[in-house]
């Protein structure tokens, strides 16, 4: 795991080190064990080591025999060891172990197509100046970021947002256009991100960049794509189960590939349990797991982490947060993501990755199987809304509708009953946009943002639909009428993204490097095959992982349902920090910015203070919102040049403060 840059001038004329410096040390956290950079005439490459593999002769960037083509690559490849003897046979000469070479041998005989060969996690860009050539790819499932923006005649690329504006000439800017999609996910689906003329590499694709062109511009195509269609004809149950067992065990143990030591977060979830136990089968020595809790019994899930630690005789690590830093990191976390913080779980996610880096260097996760069978309750709540709303409409006279939908407004009753029945098709009507994504996602769902807008942003965003970019995934025809897989097939695309985002800035953060064994593409591709019976049965998510791991977990964790890194937000938000939630999103600051109506700010306050959960997200959406502003558009503060609690080293002109009395009022 590392951190990459670079600058490649359209222009041709010779590139100042000073630029690939200035990025380069921003992303020092990604990479405390080594840096390495090339400069030559037109292109600059940073690199930025967290030393896993060939810890002696991994630097980077990295070239072939002749010193023509080069890389900086970040990421694992799992399957380089058995690419390399059919390279040394056509010829190529290696001079290390490392994965990296291995891809630079790959591009010399595949060009392009290399990364059909690959297997794992990555994020690079090759150099190939035999033809004034720039080729960068990103992983099929997007484990690994890449960002990138023309900057004058200049083409740049990160890891991190930050490390961009470290060019000179090329400060953050709002990209006014996305607020709405942002307010109702609190993420972006497409390219854009909130920077203007900042941008993402999506998953499963790759950028060529050729200065010897006509037009010297990015091209991006894809090279992946996920086939959700349903077989004809399934397999047995039974031949499914053991051919996932196979695949599973294989694939953990790929992920164990490393010259340093591992761990596995556990959160007591089926995912997390799952990877730990096989990977505890793997290795001869006991395992070491890390896991997050809280003094609230009712949100922490560490007594099922225990049970499962007990159970494969792992030694166990544990960190309890509390609200105090939990307020106090928010500032230092959205310096790390780049973009204001979706959920309180990335907050979690930090500190038992601080936990992990004073044992491991390299933690495999359970991101994603969520996704690829079915484990969240949207997924239930969504097919029965699609099949009985239409039903309801049809029955149910429309004035006895129109009472139903009237009472759930009103608000009256306990707040329990109503955010459940205001999930059903009693309170949404026939639209997937509001079934599924108001439904699940929105803070703001795009209906109630004139209320939320100051009248300026209104007219400047009226034509813009917030969901349309992820409408793009969720076909509408297909599939053999599977719907199950349409909504897998689209979260992949856009929600797991954004996950992956924050499980890699937040494990970056503390210097560690993360794995999500269920993201192996020949993992995904095998869910993505099965007919939905082998997902949902009987109400519940995950029943094939289930079957295939009963042998291997506690009958509690088998059983149990999800719950996802919760955390005590609601209630922390409402009595121990209230005050200073409303300190940030009430001292006039956000009023200036002439984006959000200070009177629905207090209306939300109001609301959220007398238990209202819909207002309770808006306000966590507009407090790291606000966070943000401050933060990357404002330059608020910077932070001090070293930061013990984070152990990081000397950062740059993107610095901010960990805690001030301008970002969090005390």
């Amino acid at each position: 795991m590392c951190g990459i840059c670079g600058i490649l001038n359209l222009s041709r004329d010779r590139l100042p080190a000073e630029d690939l410096q200035a990025m380069s040390s921003v992303l020092g956290h990604r990479g405390p064990d080594d840096q390495g950079k090339l400069v030559s005439g037109p292109v600059a490459l940073g690199f930025r080591r967290l030393s896993i593999l060939d810890l002696s002769r991994g630097h980077q960037p990295m070239c072939n025999e002749e010193r023509n083509v080069w890389i900086a690559f970040n990421g694992e490849i799992y399957n380089h060891a058995e690419l390399r003897p059919g390279l040394q046979k056509r010829g190529h000469r290696f001079t290390s172990n490392s994965d990296t070479e291995t891809i630079v041998h790959l591009y010399e005989e595949y060009g392009d197509d290399c990364v059909r060969h690959l297997r794992g996690m990555f994020a690079f860009a090759i150099w190939d100046a035999r033809y004034n050539r720039l080729f960068c790819a990103r992983d099929r499932l997007g484990i690994k970021p890449f960002y990138f923006a023309m900057v004058g005649n200049r083409f740049a690329f990160a890891s991190e947002i930050k490390a961009l504006f470290e060019l000179r000439d090329f400060n953050a800017r709002l990209n006014r256009s996305a607020l709405p999609e942002f307010f109702t996910f609190g993420y972006l689906s497409a390219e854009e991100t909130l920077y203007k003329n900042v941008y993402k590499l999506l998953p499963g694709h790759c950028l060529c960049l050729e200065l010897d062109s006509d037009n010297a511009r990015p091209q991006i195509t894809q090279y992946w794509d996920l086939n959700s269609s349903a077989p004809e004809r399934s397999p047995s149950e039974a031949d499914c189960i053991s051919r996932f067992r196979d695949l599973f065990a294989e694939t953990v143990r790929s992920h164990l590939m490393s010259d340093v030591p591992l761990g596995v977060f556990l959160s007591g979830g089926l995912d997390s349990s799952s990877i730990a136990a096989v990977m505890a089968s793997l290795k001869k020595e006991p395992i070491q797991t890390f896991s997050v809790g809280y003094e609230e019994s009712q949100y922490s899930e560490l007594p099922y982490a225990r049970a499962v630690a007990k159970h494969i005789g792992a030694e166990a690590h544990e960190v309890i947060l509390g609200p105090d830093d939990f307020f106090a990191s928010l500032p230092r976390l959205i310096w790390h993501e780049d973009e204001p913080l979706v959920w309180p779980s990335s907050v979690a996610l930090f500190f038992v990755s601080r936990l992990a880096s004073e044992k491991v260097k390299v933690v495999l996760t359970g991101e994603g199987g969520d996704e690829l069978f079915a484990g969240y309750l949207k997924y239930r709540v969504a097919l029965w809304n699609l099949r009985g709303g239409p039903l309801y409409r049809k029955f149910v006279p429309r004035f006895l509708q129109q009472v139903v939908r009237k009472a759930l407004s009103s608000g009256l009753g306990p707040d329990w009953a109503l955010r459940k029945l205001r999930h059903s098709f009693l309170y949404h009507p026939d639209s997937f946009e509001q079934i599924y994504f108001d439904n699940f996602y929105a803070a703001f769902p795009q209906h109630q943002q004139p209320l939320l807008f100051t009248p300026a942003l209104n007219d400047e965003v009226r034509d813009v639909n917030a969901y349309a970019n992820a409408m793009r995934y969720f076909p509408r025809n297909g599939w053999n009428g599977n719907s199950l897989n349409r909504l897998l097939y689209m979260d992949i695309k856009t929600y797991l993204v954004e996950l992956l985002m924050k499980q890699d800035q937040m494990s970056m953060a503390a210097s560690i490097e993360s794995r999500v064994p269920f993201l192996d593409h020949k993992v995904v591709e095998f869910a993505a095959s099965l007919p939905a019976r082998y997902k949902l049965r009987f109400s519940s998510g995950k029943y094939l992982l289930r079957k295939a791991m009963a042998r291997d977990l506690p009958p509690e964790v088998l059983r149990r349902n999800k719950k996802g890194f919760p955390t005590p937000i609601r209630p922390w938000l409402r009595n121990q920090l209230f005050e200073r939630l409303s300190a940030v999103l009430t001292d006039g600051r956000m009023a200036e910015r002439r984006l959000i109506e200070p009177g629905y700010i207090q209306h939300l306050l109001t609301a959220h203070r007398q238990g209202d959960s819909a207002a309770t997200e808006g306000c966590w959406r507009l407090l790291n919102f606000e966070l943000w502003c401050r933060i990357f558009l404002d330059r608020d503060a910077k932070v001090a040049n070293s930061v013990a609690a984070h152990k990081q080293p000397a950062l740059s002109k993107s610095d901010v403060v960990r805690q001030s009395e301008t970002l969090l009022p005390s």
